[in-house]
């Protein structure tokens, strides 16, 4: 088949999940980047936890900055979840046709997750990084999208590809162990139709968050100290006086991978690498379990609403023809 509508379904689904669940945790989010951001002796630090971000945001009457780049992050999630999906639904299903085999195995799962996020990655990296540095600057004074895109140059705006390809692999093992756990829950219950096209099967909601929740949380658990290193790595400049020579090199080893790590474990040691990883266990786990919930309830409307479109036209199509 040539426009293929399983992987379309699956790809608009994934995207319209992400962007219902950046919305309503980006508060979260916001906090836990800045927090992540900030590298400093334990004695200078400004945010001893991550509550401290939000009560920064109440105490200066900038509760709405919280929402600081919104409109940047759904646009990329949704781009990104799109791109994401569809590949992986793609190539799955490629594979699936190409071995004969009914069901992928996790090497399998891993590469084909792996391919579909580097994809996704290199195409949507300058929105990743604006999106962070509107986060990550100063309550009240985040710059637009094209502002940010801007000031830096073409090169900066790809700040953090390489560990961004590098993470690709969280939601590789993401979505490996999603759809290992869906496919043991989902044994048994394959579609007895014959003759008709069918929707593809989905689990339950509860079933849907929690399987996601468990995913997610595997993924972030094993990827958290690259995952903090990318956050350093785009994040806005400080703007703070006295020091400036100092901490202009301090911004541009803070720029190399090499250069977060180290500063990481100059300043806060082994237990650095992992500050705010229970903000971004919460957040993350949130986030992708009510994606693939959402995912998972809206896929058979999608496939049905898709499948009308497409007998409309091609009827459309015959009558032309017969005219």
């Amino acid at each position: 088949m040539g426009f293929d509508l399983e992987s379309v379904a699956e790809a608009t689904s994934g995207a319209i999940g992400a962007l219902v669940s950046t919305t309503i945790l980006y508060p979260l989010d916001t906090c836990k980047t800045k927090y992540q951001a900030e590298v400093r002796a334990h004695h200078q630090q400004k945010y001893r936890n991550i509550s401290d971000v939000l009560w920064e945001a109440i105490s200066t009457r900038q509760v709405l900055s919280l929402y600081q780049g919104l409109g940047t992050k759904n646009f990329q999630s949704f781009i990104s979840q799109f791109m994401y999906f569809y590949g992986y639904s793609f190539f799955k299903r490629l594979y699936l046709e190409k071995s004969g085999n009914k069901t992928m195995g996790t090497k399998a799962n891993l590469i084909i997750a792996a391919a579909a996020g580097a994809c996704t990655v290199i195409v949507t990296q300058p929105l990743d990084t604006a999106s962070s540095k509107m986060q990550t600057s100063e309550f009240g004074k985040s710059k637009g999208l094209w502002k940010t895109l801007s000031e830096g140059t073409w090169t900066e705006a790809f700040d953090g590809l390489g560990i961004s390809l590098l993470l690709t692999s969280n939601p590789s093992i993401q979505y490996t162990v999603f759809d290992q756990l869906k496919q043991r829950l989902l044994r048994g219950q394959l579609s007895k139709r014959t003759g008709t096209e069918s929707s593809p099967e989905a689990l339950s909601a509860f079933s849907a968050f929690v399987l996601g929740a468990v995913s997610k949380c595997i993924a972030s658990c094993l990827t958290y100290p690259a995952i903090r290193c990318k956050v350093m790595i785009q994040a806005a400049e400080e703007d703070e006086e006295g020091n400036k020579e100092a901490q202009n090199g301090s911004k541009k080893s803070k720029k190399t991978i090499s250069g977060a790590f180290f500063a990481i474990w100059k300043k806060e040691g082994l237990l650095g690498f992992f500050k705010g990883l229970q903000a971004q266990i919460l957040k993350t786990v949130l986030s992708s379990a009510l994606l693939l919930m959402i995912k998972e309830k809206i896929t058979k409307t999608t496939w049905v609403l898709l499948l009308a479109l497409r007998r409309f036209f091609f009827l459309n199509k015959s009558r032309l023809k017969s005219a």
